[in-house]
């Protein structure tokens, strides 16, 4: 029992470190950690369920987190470099404060794409999907690529 105590505290202190060190930020950054965690479980029970489960697909799975991990750190690290050069550039400047742009946009995308991913592999559990909340799932994902200025590839 004191184990589960310890842990607790130290799951506390890291959400509490988080919120300190980035506000809301940080509870971005434990949401999308946590659905990549309940994707990896619910996609590797829907693979046992089906009996298609494979280490090597398992392993593939750790690797697109990981690759989804990269991509983040690169846009922290997009607007840290953003950030410094508004602040050390006197002839550069926007018409509002500039904090952080790119890395939340990202980390909401791949919150969306994770709770599809999530939804899919409920529905392959057995478990009846709303219709709409795919649907809503998508719209948003969709929202966050046009707020972000991506275009639709018409080729």
């Amino acid at each position: 029992m004191e184990h589960v105590n310890t842990l607790k505290a130290a799951l506390s202190a890291f959400c509490a470190a988080l919120t300190a060190l980035w506000g809301w930020f940080g509870w971005l950054v434990i949401a999308w950690i946590s659905c990549m965690a309940i994707d990896y479980a619910t996609g590797s029970c829907a693979a046992l369920r089906a009996g298609k489960w494979s280490s090597q697909a398992a392993r593939d799975g750790i690797w697109h987190k990981l690759g989804a991990v990269v991509a983040v750190i690169v846009a922290g690290i997009l607007d840290m470099v953003i950030s410094m050069i508004l602040e050390h550039m006197p002839g550069i400047s926007l018409p509002f404060t500039y904090e952080i742009f790119f890395c939340p946009l990202v980390i909401v995308w791949y919150i969306l794409t994770e709770t599809g991913s999530i939804i899919e592999n409920a529905g392959a559990l057995g478990a009846d999907i709303p219709p709409w909340l795919t649907k809503a799932i998508e719209s948003l994902r969709e929202k966050v690529d046009d707020g972000a200025g991506a275009q639709e590839d018409t080729k």
